[in-house]
């Protein structure tokens, strides 16, 4: 398991974890020497390069930075890195045959499309896409923010919910092309005003898409079908007595499709849980879970799907919790570990 983290306090960079899917614990393996704010990762499908976002604001732009990785020992080893187009990049993709990485850069209002080399390092980027517009939130929505970039699961789009317009950009992805995306049929998915789009995941079937909306609190549910989408439903994270402001960050779902999962950050510190209709995809909630931490900024689902796994990054701790296949609940195991300021849980396996 990688670790990604911001690096103003006492990390050094990405962590190495080695995560038992039998007990649900982990031991500390390795971690990089040095590395600005890697504050997301994306793994290679071959599982030998991690790429990591370096989230700095600086002339230059943004940084994506490449790592071998050595299944024997865990050591990260540094390859090189390049500009991500603008400042700080907060999320990256990357293609399932690991010939591109996509980039979201929040401060720049800007998503890049970076070709992967033969020997896993990454070249510099052949498309710097910047949005246009503002919200109606005048405090956090006077420019674009790209918040994230996920390609569908065929990979003919890419879809870039934008904080700061209040849209999901949908572009075509051709993989072939050296520039590699264009606006969609359908150029983006309206989301309600000052809601900040965030991120979003897809249905397994990829009948569905999912955004969480940072600033409303609220998941927006879309079927989704070759690039077009037509909305379902709207629905809070939070109970409906709850009066505080909203933080919601991440999004998942489980790899059987029948539950959904969001963070809360701000007072709540939970995890919503939802059901999912299969047929229609509406959600109907469930419950919600503390995170025993505070600013849940990103969770992840481990691959066996027995275990949810949350990084509190304002209280530096990341702490595991069963889930229940049958009915989607989470219970805390007691397992967690400390490490400084966590945000980007990616796991592979051995």
């Amino acid at each position: 398991m990688f670790v990604g983290t911001y690096t103003s306090g006492a990390s050094k960079g990405i962590y190495v974890y080695h995560f038992n899917s039998k007990t649900g614990k982990t031991n500390w393996i390795n971690n990089t020497d040095s590395s600005a704010n890697p504050s997301f990762l994306a793994i290679a499908p071959n599982g030998k390069y991690i790429y990591a976002v370096n989230e700095v604001s600086r002339k230059q732009a943004g940084l994506i930075s490449t790592y071998s990785f050595n299944p024997i020992n865990g050591k990260l080893q540094f390859i090189n890195q390049t500009s991500s187009g603008s400042e700080n990049p907060c999320h990256i993709s990357i293609s399932k045959n690991g010939k591109w990485v996509l980039v979201a850069n929040y401060s720049g209002g800007s998503l890049a499309t970076l070709p992967v080399n033969a020997d896993g390092s990454i070249g510099a980027f052949t498309q710097h896409i910047v949005h246009q517009g503002k919200g109606s939130n005048p405090a956090r929505q006077d420019m674009p923010h790209v918040h994230s970039v996920f390609l569908s699961p065929d990979e003919k789009f890419l879809l870039s919910p934008d904080l700061g317009t209040d849209k999901v950009n949908i572009y075509q992805f051709n993989q072939a092309s050296k520039q590699p995306l264009t606006a969609g049929a359908q150029p983006y998915i309206a989301i309600e005003p000052g809601s900040g789009p965030r991120h979003l995941d897809f249905s397994p079937n990829g009948k569905f898409v999912y955004v969480t909306e940072e600033m409303s609190g609220m998941v927006s549910v879309h079927r989704y079908q070759n690039g077009r989408t037509s909305f379902v439903q709207r629905i809070a994270t939070h109970p409906a007595d709850y009066k505080g402001q909203p933080g919601n960050a991440d999004i998942h779902i489980s790899a059987d499709g029948k539950f959904l999962y969001a963070s809360n950050r701000g007072k709540e510190n939970n995890i919503a849980i939802f059901s999912i209709d299969p047929a229609s995809g509406k959600l109907t909630a469930l419950g919600y879970e503390s995170t025993r931490g505070e600013g849940p900024r990103n969770f992840s689902i481990d691959p066996s799907g027995n275990f949810l796994l949350v990084a509190n990054q304002l209280t530096n701790n990341v702490e595991i919790f069963h889930r229940n296949a049958v009915n989607g609940l989470l219970k805390h195991t007691g397992n967690s570990f400390q490490i400084p300021n966590p945000v980007c849980l990616k796991f592979l396996k051995k």
